[in-house]
């Protein structure tokens, strides 16, 4: 049942993280080939994994590396997608973008410094302010955000929309003074403003947001909480090797960075009775859209693609112990690619540990007496990054029943405005004339899945009610369908918990002890998807969102489900592109997209820091053993639980 006869070492070694020589090198033939040169920014550089069939075929030996870079070049607004190989000491591939046609590289840092500089020396953006009795520049921070959908005016232009705020202080938290109803425009190449749209004058809220701040808060930190110390005296249960594989309980699983991904894993299998059986080629978050609902002038283009976009893995943070996380804790590093093309590493990115996570099984037997109970825990492997405003934590949950959950945990600081008034139906009132846009954080999961092997179907499973009738005469009975999702049409899905909808993946030619095909079930939690009007800017950009469930045969060029180029692309790619040919996504190589999220109503409690709110899914085994996998798992031997319980009846 093993999905690769390639030795697990090398394959390991070609989808590790990059390395410091890695993008010296590949920086250097950059620069000798002519695509960097000294207004070059490196918006992405990143590994091009090798098409999987090469990597796992019997006998293969994997490929030289090879690194993806798109470049921009900040005076002229050229920008090239290429591929190189250091290895071969070449150039691979280099396009030169149409951005009219293919969209724009994704934004790089100097696009936030710029827009504030070139804003400040706006006649018009300063009559602006003025009129609102702002007159210190000082305190007047600008905001780019993402440009959208481009006018036929803005066409081919490399663009930036721009909100501002008030920072009364170095140390104040300028998102509790938004001044509303003034768009920038901003060409950041020619760095020039092209319109300043004063659409509405709201009074810029007034009350300071400074959570940060003792003095603010204002009471002192509460008493009465008692340490709860985590420990493994005896350290933690798992390995990891140089390439970052982890070996956990029966798990294997390789963990890896990614400045536009984050966090990705690959290989994930199970062990099981000394086979290790497959589940997960690859795993990761490969677009993340906020979209925010407040249609009126000044911000109905407010959306945010914090993969395609703004490439979220770049903004990792270092994580420190015992404040992000607790307990026995491993870190690994992040190796990046700056602007300049250069190494940047991010220490402490990833964190690894394990931790309890409550009962596993138990039974108390009237008729036996016997009573028996285990814990659970799971392997934990996360990193949190911040994109502006926002934070979150990306969290990979590995459990000893056999089950696979991921989980957002969303916090930081809302996205602010003017509240004009009672009754506005678009956004919260969080203090005092303090707007919060309606929005969402929708997460698209690429789940590159292998139970068992290669060639698998997926199989939507549904509790039926059966009307009382001949075949069902007490009018008790109900049942479940079970439907082939056989075609990429078919297989575009919503959620639908009242009918307890989820969706099966399974291997049709590897069966269980009863017969059936070995599988694993997703669970989405079914929340709402994109709530935008088919015909909007946005739908057509961000398609992926629309549905909760797409199945797409494997290629090796379809990575990111809003399209390579996101930024300032007018729609169409990614999704609904690959869709059109409706290929068979039975019984074959197959890649599972899972859209899920937050839709979010902002409380006056989400201000001026917001608790975290979390989303997910999870996928547990479904006919994939052939009994409960954790009956091993031995008691637990803490003080808190007392030896030989079982004994007494």
């Amino acid at each position: 049942m093993t999905a690769s006869t390639s030795s697990p070492a090398t394959v390991s070694a070609a989808l590790a993280s990059l390395t410091v020589d890695e993008i010296a090198a590949a920086r250097a033939l950059l620069v000798r080939e002519g695509l960097v040169g000294e207004n070059t920014y490196v918006s992405y550089f990143g590994l091009a994994e090798q098409d999987k069939r090469e990597l796992l075929a019997e006998g293969a030996t994997p490929a030289a590396r090879r690194f993806r870079a798109m470049l921009v070049d900040m005076s002229s607004g050229a920008s090239h997608d290429a591929i190189v190989c250091p290895a071969e000491d070449r150039v691979v591939t280099s396009r030169l973008l149409d951005p009219a046609v293919d969209g724009q590289v994704p934004v790089v840092l100097l696009e936030f410094g710029l827009v504030e500089e070139v804003v400040h020396k706006d006649e018009r953006w300063l009559e602006a302010m003025r009129k609102r009795g702002l007159t210190d520049l000082s305190q007047l921070r600008v905001n780019p955000l993402s440009a959208g959908v481009l006018s036929a005016e803005e066409s081919g232009r490399r663009i930036q929309r721009c909100f501002t705020f008030v920072q009364k202080t170095p140390n104040d938290l300028g998102w509790a003074h938004p001044v509303d109803g003034v768009t920038v425009i901003v060409d950041v190449v020619t760095r020039e403003v092209l319109d300043v749209i004063d659409y509405v004058d709201l009074p810029v809220p007034a009350e300071d947001g400074n959570f940060h701040d003792p003095d603010w808060v204002g009471r002192p930190p509460r008493a009465g909480l008692k340490p709860i110390e985590i420990t493994q005296p005896q350290g933690p249960s798992f390995t990891i090797d140089e390439d970052g594989v982890i070996s956990w309980a029966g798990w294997q699983l390789q963990a890896s960075f990614d400045q536009r991904e984050g966090l990705v894993v690959h290989n994930v299998s199970i062990d099981d009775d000394g086979v290790q059986r497959p589940i997960l080629y690859r795993g990761s978050i490969a677009e993340m859209l906020v979209p925010y609902g407040d249609p009126s002038a000044q911000r109905w283009f407010q959306n945010f693609f914090d993969g395609g976009e703004y490439l979220f893995g770049g903004f990792a943070n270092s994580l420190e112990l015992g404040c992000d996380c607790v307990g026995d804790i491993t870190y690994l590093d992040a190796v990046l690619a700056d602007n300049a093309g250069n190494p940047r590493v991010v220490p402490q990115a990833i964190c690894i540990h394990e931790e309890d996570s409550g009962i596993l099984w138990k039974h108390f037997d009237n008729w036996n007496g016997s009573s028996d109970s285990r814990r659970n825990r799971r392997l934990v492997v996360s990193f949190f990054m911040t994109v502006g405003n926002y934070d979150y934590g990306f969290y990979w949950y590995f459990s000893l029943d056999g089950s696979i959950a991921f989980e957002v945990k969303a916090t930081g600081v809302v996205f602010t405005s003017a509240y004009p008034g009672a009754g506005y139906p678009w956004a919260s009132e969080v203090a005092p004339g303090l707007g919060a846009p309606y929005h969402q954080h929708l997460f698209g999961a690429r789940l590159d899945m292998m139970i068992d092997g290669h060639d698998n179907a997926v199989d939507e499973l549904e509790a039926r009610f059966v009307p009382r009738g001949p075949e069902n005469p007490t009018g008790t009975g109900f049942t479940q369908t079970v439907t082939r999702l056989g075609d990429e049409t078919s297989a575009a899905r919503l959620a639908d918990n009242s009918k307890n909808r989820v969706w099966l993946v399974s291997n049709p030619s590897a069966k269980n002890r009863l017969g059936g095909s070995t599988g694993y079930v997703l669970y989405p939690e079914g929340r709402p998807v994109l709530l935008a009007d088919s015909e909007s800017d946005i739908y057509k950009r961000a398609e992926f969102a629309s549905k909760n469930l797409w199945v797409t045969p494997y290629s090796p060029e379809e990575n990111y489900p809003a399209g390579d180029f996101v930024n300032m692309h007018s729609g169409g790619a990614g999704m609904p592109a690959w869709r059109a040919g409706n290929r068979s996504v039975d019984d074959t190589d197959i890649v599972v997209w899972h859209t899920f999220g937050l839709t979010h109503f902002p409380r006056i409690e989400d201000w001026p820091v917001m608790p975290v709110d979390t989303a997910g899914f999870v996928l547990k085994p479904h006919g994939f053993f052939g009994r409960n996998p954790a009956l091993d798992i031995p008691e637990s031997t803490s003080d808190h639980c007392a030896p030989g319980h079982h004994d007494h009846h």
